[in-house]
Parts: C-alpha cells; sequence; structure tokens
C-alpha cells in the first residue's frame, strides 16, 4: 500500500516500531505516572466524552495521525463541505446534510429549511393531537414508513432509540423490504382506519419502496377506504413532487427532499417526519441541536482534540496499518439496537469505494467492513472470537451513564460488563496467569485459557439517552466518515456502487415473469437459476 503524504510513510514506519508493543505495559503504575494514560487520551465534545486509552496508540502515534489529517486536507474538505461548495464532484452537488441542523440565519438554504420544517411540525402536531384522522374519522394510531436504505434505517433506528419519549397514542413501523413478509408482518397487526403511510423515495421510483407502497395502497381499498379518501392516509417524502402527486397522494402533503443531502444523511430532513411525529417537533429540534452541537465541535475545536478527527484517524491506523480489515460498534444500550445497521450504510455506502478523486484507483484499502450488536448479547455470540481469535477487530463500545427505564438494578451490571469487556480486552490473561487458574493437574488446559490481550478499544461515553445526545452521537459518526475519506482521497457522498444489480434486477424480474420460454441471455448459473424460480412460481 501507498500513500505519498510524508506522514503516511513516517507512521509505516512508527508502526514496525510499536506493533509488538503490549498495552497492558503501557497501563502498569511504572509507566503510567499522572496524569494518567487515560486521563490523557479521554477527549469531549458535542455533549460526549471518548476515552482513546485503550488504542495502540502513544502520543507519537497520536502526533503523527494528526500530521496525516492536515496533510491529507481533512480541514480543507470539511470547510467545503459546511460552505456548501460541491464536494459530490461525481455528481456534481453539495453535501449539506450539516446545514439542517444550522441555526445561523446565513447558513445555505435556511429560509427554505425552516419553512419545510414547520411544515412538518403543523402535520406531525395535528396527527399527535388527533386532529387528523383517517377517512372514518377515526385518529391516526400507526404510522407506517415505507422506504429503504436512507430512507428507512435512520428514521427507525432514531425511534427505535428514542421510544421512551414517543407519544403513547402512537405506534411505529417500519417497511423496507420488496419480500411481502416485511409489510404483511406490519399490516397483519394494524386497523387501516386508524394507520397512517409515509412513503419515503427520493425519486418516487424505487423498485422496493414503490412496490410496497402500491401493496398498502390497494389494502386501503381492499379494506373498504374510498379511493378519493386515501389522500388521509398517505403522505410522500420526495424530490420529484409529480410523481407523489401521480401516487395519488394529495400535492399539500407532500415533503421536500433535496438533491444536496444524500440518503444516508437525510434523517434531518422530512425524511425524518416518522421521528417527528413518533416524538414530537420539539423533542426533533433537540435532535437536530446535538447534531449541531457536534458539527460546531468538529468545525473548531483543534485536531487534536476533535472527537470524529481522532475517531477517523485511530480507525485509518488500524485498517491501513494493522491491515483490520473490520471494525465492531457494541452499543451497551438496547435503545441503540439499530445502531450498527445505521453505521453500516453510512460506513460502507460512504467509503466502499476503489476509485480515487482524481478517477485514479486506489492501492490501499477503504472502508473497513462495520458490523456490531447490543451488548450485552453480542458478549453471547461472538466475543470469543474478538478475545480469542486471530483476527484483531478494533471496537467501539457506546456506553450510556443513566438508563432511560426504570429498571435502575440492571444498569450497573450492563455498565460492569461493558467496562470489563474492554479491560480485558486490553489487559488478556498471560500464561503465567493461565497457570495458575489451571493449577498443576490440569496444564493441559493453559493455552486454551490464555488471551493474547492487547484488543484495541475506544469507548464512548453518553451521560444519558436523550434527543441532544443521540443527535451528536450520529453526527459524529458522519463527520467521522469524512475524515476517512479525506485521507483515501475519494468521494464519500455518491453510490454508483448499488446501480448495477438494481439495473440487472430489472432485467432478471422481465425473465422471471414473461409469458413465454423465452430469456434474455445470461450466465449459465443465472440462467438456472431462473429456471428453476420459473417452476416454482408457477406452481
Amino acid at each position: 500500500m501507498t500513500n505519498p503524504l510524508p506522514a503516511w510513510s513516517a507512521l509505516q514506519t512508527h508502526y514496525e516500531q510499536i506493533r509488538n508493543e503490549q498495552m497492558r505495559d503501557w497501563f502498569a503504575p511504572a509507566n503510567d505516572p499522572a496524569p494518567t494514560r487515560a486521563e490523557r487520551y479521554t477527549y469531549a465534545g458535542g455533549g460526549l466524552a471518548a476515552d482513546f486509552s485503550k488504542n495502540r496508540i502513544n502520543d507519537a502515534t497520536l502526533k503523527l495521525l494528526v500530521q496525516l489529517a492536515r496533510e491529507a486536507g481533512v480541514e480543507q474538505r470539511r470547510d467545503a463541505m459546511f460552505a456548501g461548495e460541491v464536494v459530490n464532484p461525481t455528481e456534481g452537488r453539495a453535501a449539506l446534510h450539516t446545514a439542517l441542523r444550522a441555526t445561523e440565519p446565513n447558513a445555505p438554504f435556511h429560509a427554505q429549511i425552516l419553512a419545510e420544517k414547520a411544515k412538518m411540525a403543523k402535520f406531525a402536531d395535528a396527527v399527535r393531537s388527533g386532529a387528523w384522522t383517517g377517512y372514518t374519522g377515526k385518529r391516526i394510531r400507526h404510522v407506517v414508513n415505507i422506504g429503504i436504505g436512507g430512507s428507512d434505517l435512520g428514521p427507525k433506528m432514531v425511534v427505535h432509540a428514542l421510544k421512551h419519549l414517543e407519544t403513547p397514542e402512537l405506534d411505529s413501523h417500519f417497511v423496507s423490504n420488496v419480500d411481502g413478509a416485511d409489510l404483511w408482518r406490519v399490516i397483519e397487526d394494524i386497523d387501516p382506519e386508524e394507520t397512517l403511510a409515509i412513503i419515503v423515495s427520493k425519486t418516487f421510483t424505487t423498485l422496493e419502496t414503490m412496490t410496497n407502497a402500491r401493496s398498502m395502497r390497494d389494502w386501503f381499498v381492499q379494506h373498504g377506504c374510498p379511493e378519493d379518501a386515501l389522500a388521509k392516509h398517505f403522505v410522500g417524502v420526495s424530490a420529484n413532487p409529480a410523481e407523489v402527486v401521480k401516487f395519488g397522494i394529495a400535492k399539500e402533503n407532500v415533503f421536500e427532499m433535496w438533491d444536496w443531502v444524500g440518503g444516508r444523511y437525510s434523517l434531518w430532513s422530512a425524511v425524518g417526519l416518522s421521528i417527528m411525529i413518533a416524538i414530537g417537533p420539539q423533542q426533533f429540534d433537540e435532535l437536530l441541536a446535538g447534531a449541531h452541537d457536534m458539527d460546531e465541535h468538529f468545525r473548531t475545536a483543534p485536531l487534536e482534540k476533535n472527537l470524529p478527527v481522532l475517531l477517523g484517524m485511530i480507525g485509518i491506523w488500524y485498517r491501513n496499518f494493522f491491515g483490520s480489515q473490520s471494525y465492531l460498534v457494541a452499543p451497551y444500550s438496547e435503545a441503540l439496537h439499530y445502531l450498527p445497521s445505521y453505521l453500516q450504510q453510512l460506513e460502507m455506502e460512504s467509503n466502499g469505494k476503489q476509485a480515487r478523486l482524481d478517477g485514479k484507483f486506489v492501492d490501499y484499502a477503504t472502508s473497513a467492513i462495520t458490523w456490531g450488536e447490543p451488548g450485552t448479547n453480542g458478549q453471547h455470540a461472538f466475543f470469543q472470537m474478538l478475545h480469542q481469535g486471530t483476527t484483531i477487530v478494533p471496537i467501539d463500545f457506546i456506553a450510556v451513564l443513566t438508563p432511560e427505564h426504570p429498571l435502575a438494578d440492571h444498569h450497573p451490571k450492563l455498565l460492569a460488563n461493558c467496562f470489563a469487556q474492554s479491560e480485558a480486552m486490553m489487559l488478556g490473561r498471560t500464561e503465567e496467569e493461565a497457570k495458575k487458574i489451571a493449577g498443576p493437574d490440569k496444564p493441559e488446559l493453559v493455552p486454551h485459557i490464555m488471551f493474547p490481550g492487547n484488543r484495541p478499544t475506544t469507548t464512548l461515553l453518553v451521560d444519558a439517552l436523550t434527543a441532544r445526545s443521540l443527535g451528536a452521537l450520529i453526527a459524529l459518526y458522519e463527520h467521522k466518515v469524512l475524515v476517512q475519506a479525506s485521507v483515501w482521497n475519494i468521494n464519500p457522498f455518491d453510490q454508483w456502487g448499488v446501480e448495477l444489480g438494481k439495473i440487472l434486477g430489472k432485467v432478471v424480474e422481465a425473465d422471471l415473469t414473461a409469458a413465454s420460454g423465452d430469456v434474455k441471455a445470461h450466465d449459465s448459473s443465472t440462467s438456472a437459476l431462473i429456471a428453476r424460480a420459473r417452476a416454482a412460481l408457477k406452481r
């Protein structure tokens, strides 16, 4: 792997110097005078705190990583994004998700954003209060968000996380998969007279979303809703209002998306209408405020103390120098159950690229595989591999210090597991320690109960899971993506990789459903799969 930046070469040399050092030695009292390593490597910003001390870094590492960030133009790319410049050159667009939560009157599109948010708030209040009713006059009790990708993952993650703030009069549901089972499991349990569907699609032509939307419209009609009353049960969020109206949604019930906001960055916009209905306009504003807090921290804090920069550059350290292929997000919070899924799209759709901004191909690794599961569930599933496997997987632990539920005696156990896991990952268990545990009668047990340790972790601390702190946490990862994209010299705001499968999918679907036996030419495997499926569909 090569990179022409001087700091990259210096980091490669530095890696060779410290690659075999043990973190447990760095924490030993003789090597950890006051201020302690934990104090030196814990930073705060945007209402969050991050303990980076259990990473395989020292002062020289951080200095070189920050130098690399500067040489790669992280500050310039950051400032260009906030200024509304074209930072998505392949599509000729700005990336102004930060403008959606900006409070400054001179922020890009500020008046337009405020007007759309006011329209959202008026509608959300009407649904929440019961003023907006279905066609029979019953109040809405079920809100079904139909979208996919960024039109689903972000809103679903936030609504689940902030369920303790959700109005009890409403239940939120999310449908994304074109597999009919996804929609069927929702409509089996809801009453069409009390249901509002929000169809979210930038183009209003997305296959999965529109298939589900049409099936839901048919469901309403089959259950007695007149065609001319469907407007009481459908609203649309799109950048293509003509298609929304053509679908049958009233023009006044169309909420606007903009092409300067990518789908995976869009929950702050009208895409978040289901969020606003669930938690209310005031709490939605708090969500935006938390993201703005992190925006300001990212924009103004020195790189040496900048949480998105440090999080992103430490990720570069493991991906490009240690060769780690994946990293784990482990929120010790059931409320954050969908955060790893959300981050999978945010990180891999943004930075899973092979072409640089200049059109040449990279010869170094880009996006790590992002995965995860809430603790403590993961401890009983895949933590075995993290502790004793042959692959080093850096981990982001996320701990919420104050519970959002009344079962307070559970929380010390939850936090104890989180903190103990990071300690165990760092310390491991030496051969001598294993021998003492095994005892003289079972020496054969020693290799099985040894732990290599030296497994890197970062612990992010959230005081309480509020709308504001959640907004800051999401924005932290958004900006981490930009930091890493700047170092890799790639565009994190396009997603051409999702297109080819969509195009071929239409061809294959036509062959699957064609009346005649003739199908278009495919490779032998795909042709055989189509033939088997056609036979099954005709049964």
